[in-house]
């Protein structure tokens, strides 16, 4: 119960006691003036006075609050390295101790952990600033922050006055080389170069160091690069899609962690033109399908030549009467023909336009890393077939000499069902697909390990792949396949077929026999395993902080095994069969909470001195703790201080008047009657 006190409820106004007052003591001179004895008069005056002044005691009730303290917790990234979860754990439990020697003080602890996914780095005050939204600022003591330092959401001013102490995690000049990303380009045309420059930093150290760059996760190249200096290495870009490029710098003698030697960059290819050569032999109804198909894509440069004219052709028409343009067979075929990406022989017959050479270097295009597509009609069955060239070296099927003209429908082999140029197309869900059929198809062998994708009923190759050194050959042996596209008999999948083949030959990724990807869909990693092998298979995942743990996964009827996690770690996670590596990034691949790892008061230690709050090392010992009046100096060498905000919660007021009513009237009616006896006199 808190000490009485003396309160005025005037019933007037105060000017207008004052101004009755100020006409009292005139009427009291004015009557002094005419000889009136007035003095007493004084007495009924002031007790009318102190009625409507109304004086009054109050006494209020109120229960003691206790102050409260805040212990902030950092369990990011950062706080995992080495024995700073020890020492963390360790500091906590000796505060704890140390807060019950302090009365009338509650404490809070939280636990801050970085939303899983995001690249924010420690937004340390963001979550202090929501703790204390139902802390009444009055009861703040103080606020205790266990963490490493590495904070990232530093405000210029606390948004309280309580003050703010730092225990530091981790031990003083820790050493921690680390990895640098500079300048990193977003694109990269396939086929060049992209410029990425970092640096690797480690302070007080000269000299140079190892360095291994790994592109998609296949083998590294190792370079020398200077410590403490921007480097750049080009960086080529190698096919379409993410280009990841791994970076990792030898580890250095007691260096804190090996999280941040290492960075990765995604470099989307961009193709610039896809140039494709199509030389039809004659005039057919298919040929206007591929000349369509191919001018559809805007993408794609197509040249398209039509033999309309052989040169064995003389029928003594007057040159002025042709319309026809020389085919440039030296200029495709000797000089530029390395410049494309794709040639495309769609009915096409050995004749006299190319010279015997020109086939063999078609055949050393393909082998030395070229695309061929061979579409066949009944030309392939005749003595100038163009099987009956250099071209047979790299040709995956042999003619037989028979041409089957009657209607079949084309299904697929079982490798087919699960290859990624024909699984899953439309229509092949059912057994016969649900597809129109074709004419015509030429009767052949595969050779060697060619990988029949379709066929006919009777086990005809009707499209067949093969990879020829560093090449791919396609060969399709019917001349109907248009039908699809005009919609006979039902139609098919013809736009889609005809893109995967096209991107398989140049060696699209995503249309790679034997493939793993890894993808990362919120906070989930999603594993797949494509093979032309059946079965399950176990993988290997890598999280971003180097640990790693096996995953199964499942097999389906498409090639493909399939499997799925929950992720914890931004970064890129890496995922690998023995074989095939997949890279998936989860959030940043360099995220901010790994760009430097050493613990140092520096970016806290501005605001902790501007709130009159102390900072000190864990490996130092802990502070005492000490109540502190306010006003006064919170923090020591040796000790943490927290305010005495000696807050009270008032639950009841007392409130009696001064001078109860029947004394004014006694008062106030003895003043009168002993003016009138004085008076009287």
């Amino acid at each position: 119960m808190s000490v009485p006190r003396l309160l005025f409820s005037p019933l007037l106004p105060w000017w207008g006691l004052g101004l009755i007052a100020v006409l009292a003591v005139l009427l009291l001179l004015w009557g002094w003036r005419g000889g009136v004895k007035v003095v007493w008069r004084l007495l009924p005056l002031a007790v009318l006075l102190a009625a409507l002044a109304n004086p009054r005691l109050s006494q209020e009730e109120a229960t003691a609050q206790d102050d409260i303290a805040v212990v902030l917790v950092d369990e990011s990234a950062s706080m995992a390295v080495g024995q700073r979860p020890q020492q963390s754990e360790l500091a906590l439990a000796g505060l704890l101790d140390r807060f019950k020697g302090l009365s009338h003080l509650t404490v809070r602890v939280e636990r801050f952990r970085p939303p899983a996914g995001r690249d924010e780095g420690t937004r340390l005050f963001s979550a202090l600033d929501r703790l204390l939204a139902d802390v009444p600022r009055r009861r703040l003591a103080g606020v205790v922050v266990i963490s490493d330092g590495q904070i990232h959401d530093i405000p210029a001013k606390a948004a309280f006055a309580a003050p703010l102490h730092l225990l530091l995690a981790g031990h003083k000049d820790e050493r921690d080389r680390r990895l640098v990303i500079e300048q990193a380009p977003g694109f990269g045309i396939v086929g060049g170069n992209a410029a990425l420059s970092f640096r690797i930093d480690d302070p007080g150290q000269t000299g140079n160091v190892d360095l291994a760059i790994r592109r998609d996760g296949g083998a590294a190249s190792h370079v020398s690069v200077p410590l403490n200096r921007s480097t750049a290495v080009d960086v080529p870009i190698e096919h379409a899609g993410a280009n990841i490029v791994e970076l990792q710098v030898a580890a250095a003698p007691d260096e804190l962690t090996l999280a941040n030697n290492r960075a990765a960059v995604a470099i989307s290819g961009v193709r610039d033109r896809l140039r494709v050569l199509l030389v039809s032999g004659e005039p057919h109804a298919g040929e206007r399908y591929w000349r369509n198909l191919l001018k559809a894509d805007p993408s794609v440069d197509l040249v398209h030549f039509t033999i309309l004219r052989p040169p064995e052709k003389d029928d003594r028409t007057p040159l002025r009467d042709l319309a026809l343009i020389a085919f440039p067979v030296r200029e495709l075929f000797e000089e530029k023909l390395h410049d494309f990406d794709l040639v495309i022989f769609d009915r096409y017959r050995r004749r006299s336009i190319l010279p015997p050479a020109y086939y063999q270097n078609i055949a050393n295009y393909v082998k030395g890393g070229g695309a061929l597509l061979v579409a066949a009609g009944p030309e392939f069955t005749m003595p100038d077939t163009p099987y009956n060239t250099a071209l047979a070296d790299i040709l995956p099927v042999a003619p037989s000499g028979r041409v089957v003209e009657e209607p079949f429908l084309p299904r697929l082999t079982d490798v087919g069902r699960r290859h990624p140029v024909t699984a899953g197309l439309a229509g092949s869900e059912t057994d016969p697909p649900h597809w129109g059929q074709w004419l015509r198809v030429i009767a052949g062998d595969v050779k060697g390990q060619a990988t029949p994708l379709l066929q006919t009923a009777d086990g005809l190759p009707l499209l067949v792949l093969d990879r020829v050194g560093e090449g791919r050959v396609a060969q399709l042996m019917s001349d109907t396949i248009w039908l699809w596209g005009r919609g006979w008999d039902g139609g098919g999948p013809q736009a889609e077929l005809t893109r995967r083949l096209a991107h398989w030959l140049m060696k699209e990724p995503e249309l790679e026999e034997e493939q793993l990807t890894a993808e990362i869909r919120g906070s989930r990693l999603f594993v797949g395993r494509r093979s032309l092998a059946k079965g399950d298979a176990d993988v290997t995942i890598t999280a971003p902080d180097g640990s790693e743990h096996g995953l199964h996964l499942a097999a389906g009827d498409d090639g493909r095994a399939v499997g799925e996690e929950t992720i914890d770690q931004p970064g890129l996670w890496r995922v690998t069969d023995g074989q095939k590596i997949a890279l998936a990034g989860a959030g940043a691949l360099n995220p901010v909470e790994m760009a430097d790892l050493r613990a140092t008061p520096d970016k806290v230690k501005p605001i902790v001195e501007a709130t009159g709050g102390g900072w000190r090392w864990i490996d130092d010992g802990l502070p005492d703790l000490r109540s502190v009046p306010l006003e006064r100096p919170a923090a020591g060498s040796s000790w943490f201080g927290f305010r005495a905000n000696d807050d009270r919660l008032v639950t009841a007021v007392r409130d009696i008047a001064l001078i109860p009513g029947p004394l004014l009237l006694i008062l106030a009616f003895g003043g009168l009657v002993l003016v009138w006896w004085r008076e009287g006199k």
